[in-house]
């Protein structure tokens, strides 16, 4: 991986941010919302509104508006929001790290789960093991999230009582509250993604163990185990990654429903509060940072793609 190819894949990412920032902008211009009217309310005197309108440059040309807000965004000021009249620019924030932190749980119990029962599947071809890690797949994949949410809820909350429905605490305040309440949400987003990963980790292990190299490996008298995890495991993580890359965008779609169903004051949630009471800088700060996120995670899977295969090569 050189500096050249870092530099260009920072340029892109940059480049495709700038893009969808105009495009979140536009967008927000066409929806049927007065800044002003929200801010003041519906018994404010048409005089108040126009002044209001006046000061927000709400009658400047579009490409001037847009100079304003951008140029406002790149030094971190987001807007007042319409519905709090507090911020923007924090209140996403706040919301975007109890979402992330929702993800890289989910990510993390998915690793753990399914790369060593992916692996165990691919060695035990057509044996039991195979068939119980490929059943337990077509059922993670097949179950919508609001399907496994309600019954993992009905299951731990309702009937053993061992986890709380709905809520959400900080781990920093409280760890082991945050971490019973993050429990159930973590495990409905990872049933999906352990379907996926562990599919893709059997079937991509499964292709390394016929590979030529593997078989040189073997032949030349190396320990089973160093087969495996040095050789097999290594190739075999490319295309998985690649996997989780992709449902990271899934997880940013996909958590606003889990963000509803458990009542989660995360991104997902606080764009959809945004969008339903016409909150125009809120909405336009969280599909930002909800773009700009997805863009830093798929150049950051470059980056360890590249690392795990010395056969890439970038110039």
């Amino acid at each position: 991986m050189s500096l050249a190819w870092f530099m260009r894949r920072l340029m892109l990412m940059a480049y495709t941010i700038i893009v969808v920032a105009m495009l979140v902008f536009v967008i927000t211009q066409i929806l049927p919302a007065d800044a002003a009217q929200s801010l003041l309310g519906e018994n404010a005197t048409p005089e108040v509104l126009a002044a209001l309108r006046a000061k927000l440059g709400l009658g400047d040309p579009a490409w001037l508006q847009y100079a304003r807000w951008a140029g406002h965004v790149f030094t971190g000021d987001f807007g007042i929001s319409m519905r709090t009249s507090q911020p923007v620019g924090p209140e996403m924030l706040a919301a975007l790290s109890r979402s992330l932190l929702l993800a890289v749980s989910s990510i993390l119990v998915t690793l753990a789960v399914a790369v060593p029962f992916g692996m165990v599947a691919a060695l035990r071809q057509g044996r039991l093991a195979d068939t119980g890690v490929s059943l337990i797949a077509y059922l993670g994949v097949s179950l919508p999230e609001f399907v496994t949410a309600t019954l993992l809820a009905l299951l731990l909350a309702d009937t053993l009582h061992l986890l709380p429905a709905t809520g959400y605490v900080s781990p920093l305040e409280d760890f082991g509250g945050g971490i019973r309440h993050l429990a159930l949400p973590v495990l409905t987003v990872s049933v999906i993604l352990i379907a996926h990963v562990m599919r893709m980790m059997r079937s991509e292990t499964l292709d390394v163990l016929k590979s030529d190299y593997i078989r040189a490996a073997r032949l030349k008298g190396l320990p089973e185990r160093r087969v495996l995890f040095r050789h097999a495991l290594r190739n075999a993580l490319l295309p998985v990654i690649t996997i989780i890359a992709l449902d990271v965008g899934y997880l940013l779609g996909g958590i606003i429903v889990i963000e509803e169903i458990f009542a989660i004051p995360g991104i997902g949630r606080a764009l959809m509060v945004a969008i339903t009471t016409r909150d125009l800088p809120s909405i336009q700060a969280g599909a930002l940072i909800m773009a700009t996120t997805y863009a830093a995670t798929n150049t950051l899977a470059d980056m360890a793609y590249a690392l795990l295969d010395p056969r890439i090569r970038y110039d």
